[in-house]
């Protein structure tokens, strides 16, 4: 199966003294199958930009996403591929989000898409974990998800946290026609930039 033919992707991050690690696998009958994709974030870095590879052996890149801006409040992402062509942004909706973090994905000829946290009881619980002394500091323990529609809200995809302390994240897409390379930039961005 090719990466654009994937109906569901697994994203699994593992923390390490000074990286995240990120690996996406297809899914094999709801567990992770084969590795496309894998990728290093550096931490403390000023200005973000990830590189995804196709494997560990980073001799092949699958795409990678800047950020516009040092201080990126809500100006965005560019995502490109290998040749530096455009697949498509995401950016965050500051305004929203002060209260339940919000994306917008936009892919070429597409239109755009928008994300939300899908509890917003728990997207409040979760504002109020930042600001608990020696406590907000702890990775947030609950699982939260992210739901992605069109503007006449058609699905395009999903991002589903499946573990409480280790972040692995299932992803289901139901829009054939989005760019895979899209929908994981944005899975990984969630992990790697939602507290921003």
């Amino acid at each position: 199966m090719s990466l654009q033919d994937a109906h569901a992707l697994h994203v699994h991050q593992k923390v390490t003294f000074m990286v995240n690690r990120y690996e996406v696998f297809l899914d094999d009958n709801g567990a992770p199958g084969a590795l496309v994709g894998f990728a290093e974030q550096k931490r403390l870095k000023i200005k973000e930009r990830i590189t995804v590879y196709t494997d560990s052996s980073k001799n092949r890149v699958l795409f990678e996403f800047n950020a516009r801006k040092v201080i990126d409040l809500g100006s965005g992402y560019d995502v490109i591929d290998e040749q530096g062509r455009s697949i498509g942004l995401f950016r965050k909706d500051f305004g929203k989000s002060l209260l339940r973090s919000t994306w917008h994905l936009e892919q070429p000829g597409r239109g755009t898409a928008t994300g939300a946290e899908r509890n917003k009881w728990l997207a409040g619980f979760r504002r109020l974990w930042d600001w608990i002394p020696y406590i907000g500091d702890a990775p947030f323990p609950m699982r939260y998800h992210f739901d992605f529609a069109t503007e006449n809200g058609a699905p395009v995809f999903s991002v589903d946290k499946k573990t409480w302390v280790r972040d692995h994240y299932l992803v289901r897409i139901q829009d054939p026609g989005i760019d895979r390379r899209l929908v994981i930039a944005q899975a990984v961005a969630l992990d790697a930039l939602q507290s921003r």
